[in-house]
């Protein structure tokens, strides 16, 4: 039972208690009938458990109460092996197991057999007792997390290194959970953390060479090999060492992360999720994720919420983390008063039941053994379990910060709190664990190590970033990290393989399964079009990936509503219409030998889940990972992983990742939030040069987009959607496809006639479709990209200009095809050009592709050559009402067709 205990006033539970004693009968507190003495000890247990503190001083029993002896009940395990104890020895107990260095919560987890085991782990008498040999091993790691940090103060003091002065006590925590999860079979550790600390747990827990750290430190090392790099505190890296604890070999990686604190949270869990499926651990045996976070980080940061939730989904679930929370009891200079509405920073893991163990992380002792329980839930329950090391910050938010300015009174008592080191030592050396001279020869012993690695350090003379790789994939890559060739094949397949990849699209590939009336009609819709060779946009999804599950590449599409479609178009999942929860995957039924499909539904999160499928992308360049957002739009609450980690993460960690982020979107009238996907935040990120028209070679299509950032693609047709999805797995590199805008219009419903064909075999990827206009009869060549060119043929077709004007699709828009824009330039030399779009003025794709027309078709007379149709600026993306939207419509449709007008900008 759960009692508010402080509502209810101190008086009338001191009547309550006294009454208890004397056998009174039950109250209206709803106390049962096991005795007085049962009663009223059960209720100063439960309150010990779930407040941490004495409830005697509360209610006014007498001094002769505490000597009475009380029968224990079964729910708590304070007595060992007695069954009777007096109220004194049971509340020293409590005290000692709740209300000391250690703090437990636990009472608002819903299971009964879960708060038994976490009693069991803190109430039975003496549980902390440590051998002689992990006392030793446990002052080792202190001495080597504490003189890591004392050697880089001494070397770099005025560097910005985020150290873990204050809580040195995260690195044996972070061992310990290791060592405790890998005598459980755990193989793979993947870990994620902010700036604080990284270096050292870099150094002592993942065991980066030390020269390689303290080579960041020099001013005078040259660029990196690729890409921009980062500050040494945001780097990853990847290790396999053997632990000694276990004597098995554990792979290790410490996830890159920005100065966006906690985005990496989603990343780490999607790359375990990843690394859990490629080995078939069903259950988290294997694989596990550590998350390390700050206190105020933990409750100011949504997207920590967003992860949890994750957790216990079953296409999400990572089986139980082990968060680790570095409670400096302050942010940046913000008071928890000031920054935090709950009692402590741990609180939103109370949402998905997780126990959170407190603990004093100046004993060490209780550190490491909150952590083995922690590891011990883990593998027991595979649940989220939360540690939180109340500790304290030395320096300021860096090491040159002050923190006086804002906080004196605590700094002051900081500077006179005794290093955890110093405390730890001197108790062990009184314990007799270790004399006094074993323990300053192991400290010269490490400081010896550091010395002669800060000399090795000195020879480096470049900053290597593949170094720093945390996520290799050795075979995919030659010895030097290069892709093993830069030709991509045909993306094409046999017309044989269509159609049957088409019959099971439109089919219900197991017996006795009832399917909806309206589904009927869409798998029969499909029939047809693949008996006529005709192709809509689901259809020719479903030939894409059932091409690429065929041949063995494994296919995850997630998002919110992505199993039936938002547009209810792809219906990928079929659900049996009498028997709740039975549901069927056609697409796994296409060959005997295929790879598996994930196809998932998410929660209603973009920033968590994008991140997640971005992890998971992050463990294997042989797998198609696609998100899609429910309107492209929504993409905007996803735009830290956006930014941070998709555009420019090569660039900074030298991480390839090959993630698709499908966005359908369309200005069909449906308001500002439905339309538009924000093209222009896309283009504006690409690295590719709008001055300089680049050298082309044999190989140019496929060297453009080994050299750009990301790729931005926006498909007129479902045979183009097909091949660009191809050409993700089929090139020898992995890009992001960050932006394959789909119409919403396309897909639901097929373009005007004629019907889109099959996707053609033995074919590529379209980067621009001409038009097939006579060049002496053209006098416009009207440029443009996505759905708008079905409503610029239409009324090309009504004004009679079909002669006059040719409409050219430009579908990849970065690496902007130079080449063949300025091919199709050629061709009409005596016509003027026009950059349509439905966007408005300021938005879309023509900031992006005006100078680049202009660089692709110089020498070139008129000043401004690619004249503007389409909307006029504005703020929003587009107009919530009807009527406005289609008079906005037919003034770009007649800027783009008034051949006597000029400049239309």
């Amino acid at each position: 039972m759960r009692i508010c205990w402080c509502s209810v006033p101190k008086p009338s539970w001191d009547v309550f208690f006294r009454n208890a004693n004397a056998g009174a009968p039950q109250g209206p507190a709803g106390v049962g009938a096991l005795g007085a003495h049962h009663v009223t000890l059960g209720f100063i247990i439960i309150f010990v458990e779930d407040h941490g503190l004495d409830p005697l001083g509360l209610y006014g029993l007498a001094e002769e109460d505490l000597d009475q002896m009380f029968r224990l009940p079964t729910t708590t395990f304070i007595g060992g092996s007695e069954g009777s104890l007096p109220l004194r020895e049971i509340v020293r107990r409590l005290e000692m197991a709740y209300c000391q260095h250690i703090g437990v919560e636990f009472m608002f987890i819903n299971d009964v057999d879960q708060c038994r085991w976490i009693r069991q782990k803190f109430e039975t008498p003496g549980v902390m007792q440590f051998s002689l040999e992990e006392k030793r091993t446990l002052l080792a790691r202190m001495i080597r997390s504490t003189r890591f940090e004392e050697f880089l103060q001494r070397k770099w003091s005025s560097e910005k290194r985020f150290g873990l002065e204050g809580c040195e006590s995260l690195i044996p925590a972070l061992k310990t959970i290791i060592d405790e999860s890998s005598l459980s079979g755990v193989e793979s550790v993947i870990m994620g953390m902010p700036h604080r600390g990284r270096l050292n747990v870099l150094a002592n827990v993942i065991r980066k060479e030390l020269d390689q750290i303290f080579c960041q430190f020099d001013s005078k090392l040259e660029a990196a090999d690729e890409g921009s790099g980062d500050v040494k505190y945001h780097l990853g890296t990847y290790n396999k060492r053997m632990n000694r604890v276990s004597d098995r070999e554990v792979t290790m990686s410490l996830m890159a992360n920005p100065s966006h604190l906690e985005a990496v949270d989603p990343v780490v869990q999607g790359k375990t999720k990843a690394e859990q499926f490629y080995c078939g651990d069903t259950e988290g045996q294997r694989v596990m994720s550590i998350l390390i976070h700050g206190d105020a980080a933990f409750a100011g940061q949504g997207i920590v919420y967003e992860t949890f939730h994750l957790s216990d989904l079953p296409s999400y679930t990572t089986h139980g983390t082990v968060h680790v929370v570095v409670n400096n009891q302050i942010g940046f200079t913000t008071d928890p008063r000031m920054a935090r509405s709950s009692p402590y920073p741990t609180d939103v893991a109370r949402v998905v039941n997780a126990p959170i163990f407190h603990v004093n992380a100046d004993d060490p002792e209780a550190v490491m053994y909150v952590c083995k329980v922690a590891a011990e839930w883990r593998t027991a329950f595979h649940k989220d379990v939360v540690v939180d090391l109340v500790s304290y910050r030395r320096n300021g938010h860096n090491e040159i910060d002050e923190p006086m300015f804002t906080q004196p009174l605590m700094y002051k008592r900081i500077r006179k709190q005794r290093g955890v080191l110093e405390k730890f030592a001197e108790k062990v050396i009184g314990e007799g664990v270790v004399t006094t001279r074993a323990y300053e020869e192991e400290v010269a012993r490490y400081d010896k190590i550091c010395e002669e690695a800060y000399a090795r350090s000195k020879d480096e003379k470049i900053l290597h970033i593949k170094h720093w790789l945390d996520s290799p994939w050795p075979d995919f890559f030659t010895v030097d990290g290069q892709p093993k060739s830069l030709s991509c094949p045909s993306t094409g397949i046999s017309e044989e393989e269509l159609g049957h990849i088409g019959s099971v699209a439109a089919s219900v590939p197991v017996e006795d399964f009832k399917i909806h009336g309206g589904l009927s009609r869409v798998l029969k819709g499909r029939a047809n079009m693949v008996s006529q060779r005709v192709c809509d946009w689901a259809l020719g999804e479903y030939m894409a990936i059932g091409s690429l599950l065929k041949e063995g590449i494994h296919v995850r599409l997630s998002g919110q509503d992505v199993e039936r479609g938002t547009f209810s178009h792809r219906h990928h999942v079929l659900h049996d219409q009498n028997v709740d929860k039975r549901i069927c995957i056609p697409m796994n039924f296409i060959s005997p030998d295929q790879a598996p499909y994930t196809v998932c539904n998410s929660s209603l999160s973009e920033y968590g889940v994008l991140g997640f499928e971005l992890g998971f992308a992050m463990a294997s360049p042989n797998a198609l990972v696609l998100w899609e957002a429910q309107f492209g739009d929504f993409h905007n609450t996803a735009q830290c992983i956006i930014d941070q980690f998709i555009s420019s993460g090569q660039s900074k960690w030298v991480r390839q990742n090959g993630i698709v982020l499908l966005l359908p979107h369309g200005l069909e009238g449906m308001g500002p939030e439905h339309s538009s996907a924000r093209t222009e935040r896309f283009l504006q990120m690409c690295n590719d040069d709008p001055d300089v028209f680049p050298t082309l070679t044999e190989d140019f299509a496929v060297r453009q987009l080994f050299d750009c950032n990301w790729i931005v693609v926006n498909c007129s047709t479902p045979a183009n959607f097909f091949h660009v999805l191809r050409r993700q797995i089929l090139q020898p590199f992995r890009k992001p496809v960050s932006d394959v805008r789909t119409a919403v219009c396309l897909i639901t419903s097929p373009p005007p006639p004629p019907p889109p064909p099959f996707p053609p075999a033995a074919t590529h990827f379209r980067r621009l479709i001409p038009d097939d206009g006579d060049p002496e009869k053209v006098k416009r060549v009207v440029f443009c990209s996505g759905k708008i060119y079905y409503e610029l043929i239409r009324e090309r077709e009504n004004r009679g200009l079909k002669e006059a004007v040719a409409v050219v699709r430009v579908e990849q828009l970065s690496p902007f095809p130079f080449d063949l824009v300025k091919a199709e330039t050629d061709r009409y030399p005596t016509a003027d050009l026009v950059w349509c779009q439905e966007e408005h003025k300021n938005q879309g794709y023509y900031d992006y592709v005006k100078p680049r027309i202009r660089t692709a078709i110089q020498p070139w007379p008129p000043a401004s050559p690619a004249r503007y149709a389409g909307r006029d600026p504005a703020a929003a993306p587009a107009t919530g009402n009807k009527p406005t939207h289609l008079a906005e419509l037919r003034r770009l449709l007649d800027a783009a067709f008034h051949l006597e007008a000029g400049q239309v900008e």
